[in-house]
């Protein structure tokens, strides 16, 4: 595996690195933001440890920037615990979030379980219910054969749901399976997210059905 180490604290970077490398893994380094992104549109990695809290570009600006260019699964690193920077990493399309200090065999442990999340939903399928198609390895999805401009969040739910089709789902078990983190608090996100989903689907909408009091389910 190929990991990009982004942070401004080089003793942060080397023992990230040690454990990539003693995992097998090949770690390459970069020291703000800006220089991930440079790296990112040079170099084709698997998965991006990102710290918040960098000189010149912040890490969340430079994710935003890194998703208009490539589809890289990212840990976001921090010291900043707060539910909303949570949420906002989240929003831009952020895998996981761990707070410093952590300890490096979880960003390990959390590293593979991101990497087999995201694996997962790599599977050469193409799916079609009535005009809505869904290219699950290619992350394309059209209706009625026009590209629907989905956020990365957004394409994750659709193939979530997909793969769970008829399965009812709780607001709990999206925010676990999609997310990927233990979640306390205002589960409200997961409704703001199939929000947006729904108006990016349009009259296919219809497939996505809300159990009132419980969650979702994908029905078609």
């Amino acid at each position: 595996m190929k990991v990009l180490i982004v942070d401004d604290e080089e003793m942060i970077r080397g023992v990230l690195k040690e454990y990539v490398e003693f995992e097998g893994g090949t770690a390459f380094e970069a020291a703000d933001g800006m220089q991930a992104v440079r790296l990112c549109k040079d170099n084709d990695f698997d998965i991006i440890l990102m710290d918040v809290m960098m000189p010149r570009l912040d890490g969340f600006s430079a994710v935003k920037e890194i998703k208009k260019i490539k589809n890289i699964p990212v840990i976001m690193l921090s010291a900043r615990g707060e539910e909303y920077d949570k949420l906002f990493g989240f929003e831009i399309g952020a895998d996981d979030y761990v707070t410093k200090p952590f300890s490096p065999k979880e960003v390990m442990a959390r590293i593979h379980a991101v990497l087999k999340r995201t694996s997962q939903e790599s599977v050469n399928d193409v799916v079609t219910f009535e005009g809505l198609t869904i290219d699950i390895a290619g992350r394309n999805v059209y209706v009625d054969g026009e590209k629907a401009e989905l956020t990365p969040k957004e394409y994750e739910i659709l193939f979530y749901f997909v793969k769970n089709k008829g399965i009812a789902l709780t607001r709990e078990k999206l925010l676990m399976d999609v997310w990927g983190f233990d979640f306390y608090g205002d589960d409200r996100t997961v409704d703001t997210h199939i929000k947006m989903l729904r108006s990016n689907l349009k009259q296919y909408r219809k497939f996505i059905v809300t159990l009132r009091g419980l969650g979702y389910k994908f029905e078609v």
